[in-house]
């Protein structure tokens, strides 16, 4: 029987790899990586074959190690250490230059990391479009579908050149930028939040005029600061006339990676899938150091503390201020920190380089977390049913901490002002305050509480572009129209001018009476 079995799920497992397709990939480095190779690794699950288009500069990944995926790496003129160098630049000035100097050496500073970052990204994409041989063997796979991230343009333009679909998988773009100019999707100000605005959907007068200035803002950055070359290159690349927007509103579908358990209601497309928490899971047995260390907790559990994989150390100070915070409260902590050991650090406190935060998460001793706010740690916590201390840093974090803390399920802190107090008394009231638990249980709950995971529909999206060659058929006729057309300003300008003509009509028939009126009661007075 166990034979037959085996025969069974053998010709199973052959039929689904041939009925399998190929996916072609253009990612992201970074956490960005992560979410993607969720989806990757379900598709080579399910027969498919995977081919990731790997730059060589890529920090998270490289083609030596391990994987089920098939690499084809690209060489290109920058070196790892360059683009460390230049994030390590971009950190150093968020967290030191940006409050010490004026409004407006911050913002041409801002301007010359953007150009630095372009001209990067600029040579990376020269190696992969723009190369011929490359293309013709890509072109001769025959690839089903591509799979890309719009953090890392040229993903669009490659799937544009082999002529097959694309699918999106994306957090977010500044102010919503690239969903609601290149994708169509809806986002009235009234009551959506701007992206890095910090704002919730319950805003006051003056909340939505800031929110109304911050989409203008981002908008005007998009166009004229990072869209404007780029618009030219995409047309020089594709041999016809075109812009970045346009490319990348082709997208079949959009992969938004959060959820109504995160998200703020807003309305969507039938394009957009929002499929937030997808790389979590239930969690496994901890090492058996790690295990010790936490059941040694007793009755008062743990604390799991992570500033994420991209800050690696902290000034001696803030370090300290840190520490000596985590060592008032009477719960364990696992704290991953590859800096300096703090010397205020508390008997109840471990550092370590690198934890399993998933597994910790969801080790029923763990009581809170503390968190820069990216979006992977913040589902892990939401999955578990964990309550959180965020510090954001950069980007998306001020957001996302913004979102958990309007649900009920975290306390936001200051990083440039963090003090110890500041840190000790929002531990102890996510700790020992049950509403922050319970909300973040409730939003555990909704998310769990889906017909399908959040992986599996991702897939399923992927494979039916795959089946159907794209989605058209989802894709709203807004991609069709102009900017004016879109916001009915060419018929609004018709009934304006329809009315101003009526009324001015109306008003020459008035004043045309009135003096014939008049003529004839004078006329009647001389008589």
């Amino acid at each position: 029987m166990a034979g037959k079995e085996v025969a069974v799920l053998w010709l199973l497992a052959v039929l689904g790899y041939g009925s399998g397709g190929k996916v072609l990939v253009w990612p992201a480095d970074n956490s960005h990586w992560l979410n993607m190779e969720s989806i990757l690794q379900e598709l080579v699950v399910r027969g498919h074959e995977v081919t990731v288009l790997l730059p060589s500069c890529f920090l998270i990944l490289n083609a030596t190690q391990s994987s089920p995926f098939q690499f084809e790496v690209i060489e290109v003129p920058i070196t790892k250490k360059e683009i460390a160098t230049l994030l390590q630049e971009a950190f150093y000035f968020w967290f030191h230059e940006e409050r010490a100097q004026p409004l407006w050496k911050g913002v041409y500073k801002m301007a010359q990391m953007l150009s630095k970052m372009e001209k990067v990204t600029k040579i990376i994409c020269d190696e992969a479009p723009n190369n011929k041989a490359l293309m013709k063997r890509l072109k001769a796979s025959n690839f089903d579908v591509l799979l890309a991230d719009p953090l890392a343009p040229s993903g669009e333009l490659i799937a544009e050149k082999l002529g097959i679909p694309f699918v999106y998988t994306i957090r977010f773009s500044m102010g919503n930028t690239v969903e609601r100019l290149c994708g169509t999707l809806p986002a009235p100000p009234s009551y959506v939040p701007a992206i890095i605005s910090r704002l919730t959907d319950r805003m006051s007068f003056l909340e939505r005029l800031k929110n109304i200035f911050a989409y203008a803002a981002q908008d005007f950055v998009y166009h004229y600061f990072l869209w404007a070359s780029w618009d030219q290159y995409y047309t020089d690349v594709l041999g016809r006339p075109t812009t970045l927007c346009e490319t990348m509103g082709k997208a079949e579908i959009w992969l938004i990676r959060t959820y109504w358990d995160f998200e703020f209601p807003r309305p969507f497309l039938p394009n957009f899938e929002f499929v937030g928490g997808l790389h979590c899971q239930p969690a496994k047995p901890l090492p058996k150091e790690m295990e010790e260390f936490v059941q040694s907790s007793g009755k008062h559990g743990i604390v799991v503390f992570s500033l994420g994989s991209m800050v690696y150390n902290l000034s001696d100070e803030k370090s300290n201020i840190i520490a000596r915070a985590l060592s008032q409260i009477p719960q364990k902590v696992l704290w991953r920190y590859k800096g300096k050991k703090p010397e205020t650090l508390g008997s109840n406190t471990r550092i370590y380089d690198w934890i399993p935060q998933n597994d910790l998460l969801g080790h029923p001793l763990t009581k809170a977390f503390i968190t820069h706010g990216g979006t992977n740690g913040i589902y892990e916590a939401i999955y578990h049913g964990i309550p959180m201390v965020g510090i954001p840093m950069f980007a998306d974090q001020h957001d996302n901490i913004a979102h958990m803390r309007a649900k009920g399920a975290a306390v936001a802190l200051d990083f440039s002002t963090l003090t110890t107090q500041d840190l000790a008394d929002a531990l102890k009231t996510v700790l020992n305050n049950s509403t922050y638990k319970e909300n973040a249980l409730r939003l555990s709950k909704v998310h769990h509480d889906q017909p399908v995971t959040p992986l599996d529909r991702a897939v399923f999206w992927v494979e039916f572009v795959m089946r159907h060659k794209g989605a058209k058929h989802l894709r709203p006729a807004a991609h069709h129209l102009t900017w004016y057309q879109y916001h009915s300003l060419d018929v609004l300008a018709f009934l304006f001018t329809c009315t101003a003509i009526a009324v001015f009509i109306l008003v020459k028939c008035c004043v045309f009476c009135c003096r014939k009126c008049g003529k004839g009661i004078v006329k009647r007075k001389k008589e």
